[in-house]
Order: structure tokens, then C-alpha cells, then sequence
């Protein structure tokens, strides 16, 4: 396997899926969302809140203000999850929007967001050292017991970004929670930009959106996980670490796209490299 094909297969992996099997979900002419058949066909059980045409969904005008599309919304994600339709309720809440998190037109349950193709957004942090080797990175290995890729290595600290909470607020929690780094030094982490990606999955489509930070930590610093979902933590020279990514799939899939992000903007990858460009490119899809 070539090099570059060795990181452009992730990207591809992050971005496979079929429009076709997909019907749009409107709220005020926005698109919000993309729906599977399999959901249509559990939406039509609310026509009074639901019109459904061979094109489109489009949820009633009827209800316009922001907390009254959560509650019809939260009934029938509650109604959904008995049927069977949904797994589970999470407890977390994402926003449903057609833009960004700031232009929400409702909330729903995070589990719920891919059976609507709704956008979601996650925080990743890459925690790294300089030594006299060159970088080094953190790496986690999520614990066996977890739902989604369980066992697999991870970013030091990554996790979803709940509609209720701020950037540097939820990025804190994250931080403590996953690996116990202190507020006054998570506070230090350098916001590095945004990838996105969409993924057509088994449940539905994930448009998502990771905001990436870094941080440079102490040598003598080392990760503790509070919350149980992180197993081990692992300080990785960045060459070995970009040998696990191109040559095998032991990271969480959308983990891969952070850590190529990282070795782009550190230097290792540079410019003169075989498929420089469409690996760049392939981590910004437009959603």
C-alpha cells in the first residue's frame, strides 16, 4: 500500500455514503437532516407533525418556537425507542440545525441524532510532549466495555459537544473526566480548526463536525482517566504513531482524521508529499 493511500483510505471510510438512500428532513425550508426509509416509514406514524412526499420531509409549521419542536421531537424519540426503531436514549442533547450550533431549531437526544442525519459536533485533543526524540503523542486506548469501537486507540481526550454546554466549559469536563488534566491547564489548549466528515452507517448518516484543539503538556505529565471509558494511555513517538494509522485500523475511525490533521499541521506531512491535496481536502467535506 502506498502512503498516502494508507491515510486517504480513512478519509474515504469517514465519507462513504449514498444520497439515494437518503430522503432530506426540512424544518422551515431548511435541510436539517436526511433520512433512511426504515425512519420514514416510523415517522408517518405523526402525519400531524410529519408530511412526507417522495422527495422530502418536511415537519409541521404548525410549531414554531424552539421549545415546543423539542417536546414533539422528545415524544417521538421516546415512542421510537420503545418501538424498537431507536437503540437508546443517552441523556445528552444535540442540536437540530442546518447550519451551525448557535442556529438551533430544536434539540434532541444525542443516540437520536444519526437516525435523523442530524449534524453532530465533538471536541478531540491531542495531547503531545516535545522531547529530545521529536513529538511525541498520548494516545488512549478506549476501554473494552464501551459501546461504540470498543478497544480501539483514541485521541487523549475526545467526546461529544452537548447543545447546553460552551466550548472551553465542555472542553474542561472532557479533559478531566478522560484523562484528569487540571482546568488551569486544559485552559491552555490551542483551538487548531474543524474537520468534518459524513458518514453513511447501518442506523442512519453522520454529518459531524470535530473541533480540534492541542496541548503541549509537561514531560512528567501523565493521563488519568476519572470516568472508566479509557483502559491505558500510551506515549507514542508521531512516526509511530503515523505508522499505526496508514498501515492498520486500530483507531476509532473518525480518531484517524485528528491525528493525520496533526501531523499536516506539525510538519510531518509537508507539502511535496504524494496526494498532499486531496488528503488536506479530504478532511473538510462540505456538509
Amino acid at each position: 500500500m502506498k502512503e498516502a493511500e494508507g491515510y486517504l483510505r480513512h478519509i474515504r471510510d469517514c465519507n462513504h455514503w449514498n444520497p439515494e438512500n437518503f430522503r432530506p428532513l426540512f424544518i422551515d425550508d431548511k435541510c436539517v437532516g436526511r433520512l433512511k426509509p426504515k425512519m420514514v416509514k416510523a415517522l408517518a406514524q405523526w402525519p400531524n407533525l410529519f408530511s412526507i412526499s417522495e422527495n422530502r420531509v418536511n415537519f409541521t409549521r404548525e410549531i414554531s418556537e424552539m421549545d415546543d419542536r423539542t417536546q414533539a421531537l422528545d415524544e417521538i424519540v421516546n415512542a421510537l425507542v420503545e418501538q424498537g426503531v431507536i437503540s437508546h436514549s443517552h441523556g445528552e442533547r444535540y442540536p437540530v440545525t442546518a447550519s451551525g450550533r448557535e442556529d438551533a431549531f430544536a434539540t434532541i437526544d444525542r443516540t437520536a441524532a444519526p437516525y435523523f442525519g442530524l449534524r453532530a459536533y465533538g471536541q478531540h485533543l491531542n495531547g503531545y510532549v516535545r522531547s529530545g526524540e521529536g513529538i511525541k503523542l498520548w494516545i488512549a486506548r478506549r476501554a473494552s466495555d464501551r459501546k461504540i469501537y470498543p478497544g480501539k486507540l483514541d485521541n487523549m481526550v475526545a467526546g461529544g459537544l452537548p447543545q447546553s454546554l460552551g466550548f472551553a466549559e465542555n472542553l474542561q469536563k472532557e479533559c478531566w473526566e478522560e484523562a484528569a488534566v487540571p482546568c488551569e491547564l486544559a485552559l491552555s489548549a490551542i483551538p487548531v480548526g474543524a474537520l468534518t466528515y459524513c458518514r453513511e452507517t447501518e442506523t442512519g448518516l453522520k454529518p459531524d463536525t470535530l473541533y480540534c484543539y492541542d496541548l503541549e503538556l509537561p514531560e512528567d505529565f501523565v493521563p488519568q482517566n476519572t470516568d472508566g471509558e479509557v483502559e491505558a494511555f500510551y506515549l507514542m513517538n508521531l512516526e509511530e504513531v503515523a505508522r499505526i494509522v496508514r498501515q492498520t485500523d486500530e483507531f476509532k475511525l473518525n480518531c484517524n482524521l485528528v491525528v493525520i490533521d496533526f501531523m499536516i499541521r506539525h510538519g510531518f506531512l509537508s507539502p511535496g508529499a504524494p496526494d498532499y491535496l486531496e488528503i488536506v481536502e479530504g478532511l473538510h467535506e462540505k456538509l
